[in-house]
């Protein structure tokens, strides 16, 4: 294949003594890190050291935002927090993030939303302008990391934001293109191989097939390895070798929305 992509992947979701991951490992990897900013995961110090680290690997940051749930780790479905508050949260995590990016001289390009949030933004316009109101008010020229077609993409293009278009390594698709529920089984794909393969014909197809086979043709920027699941790290080594001996470059993603 004659492609580029991003690979990239959530991290930075240690907290106080519980540490989830393995981010040294994973930057060695990846080429963008999201990077968790306080509210589902990860602590002021736990930002501080990713970002250095991801700067020492020369790898390209952004903000990971969620809503304020430490306990459910931000999977959890929050329905009463109205579009304004939502936003204000998002503000503050950004800002935070853009901060302490900026501090360790690492400034961060993106934002990709987080669980549940990113899920419910995806299919709820009203959420989906709150994250874009907030990414716009923190800095304009952030791009926004989504999955393409789904309301966060339409919303953050409205406004003006740059979209990268993300597909995801290990995770199943609804027949809406939404991320299947982790509740039901096979959301979450294991085998290094088999998402490999997944991920490979997605590129070749510029499209993603459904659990029922539904095809979904979209670009593609960024595939995404979550760094809590069991063994991540082995399955986005995996999935790095097999693309790159498929002829597929590994390109930040950044990069590969601005040379557009």
């Amino acid at each position: 294949m004659s492609l580029s992509v991003d690979l990239n992947c959530d991290m930075g979701e240690s907290f106080a003594a519980w540490t989830m991951g393995d981010d040294r490992a994973m930057l060695d990897i990846v080429t963008t890190a999201n990077i968790a900013c306080g509210f589902h995961a990860g602590d002021p110090m736990v930002m501080h050291d990713t970002l250095t680290l991801a700067r020492e690997r020369g790898v390209q940051v952004g903000a990971h935002p969620s809503f304020m749930d430490l306990v459910g780790f931000g999977r959890r479905r929050i329905e009463g927090e109205t579009p304004q508050d939502l936003e204000k949260q998002l503000i503050y995590q950004i800002g935070a993030m853009r901060a302490m990016a900026e501090a360790v001289d690492h400034p961060i390009r993106h934002v990709k939303t987080h669980g549940a949030l990113g899920n419910m933004a995806a299919e709820d316009r009203e959420l989906a302008l709150a994250v874009s109101r907030a990414i716009r008010a923190v800095d304009a020229d952030l791009i926004h990391l989504c999955m393409p077609g789904m309301q966060t993409s339409v919303t953050a293009q409205s406004l003006g934001l740059q979209v990268g278009n993300e597909v995801f390594a290990d995770r199943a698709y609804a027949d809406n293109g939404n991320l299947l529920s982790r509740k039901l089984p096979g959301a979450v794909i294991h085998d290094p191989d088999a998402a490999a393969d997944r991920v490979l014909r997605m590129l070749e197809a510029q499209a993603v097939t459904t659990v029922s086979g539904k095809q979904f043709p979209l670009a593609i920027d960024s595939v995404c390895v979550h760094g809590d699941t069991p063994g991540a790290v082995a399955m986005a080594d995996t999935l790095r070798r097999r693309l790159e001996s498929a002829g597929v470059a590994i390109r930040p993603m950044a990069d590969l929305v601005a040379s557009r």
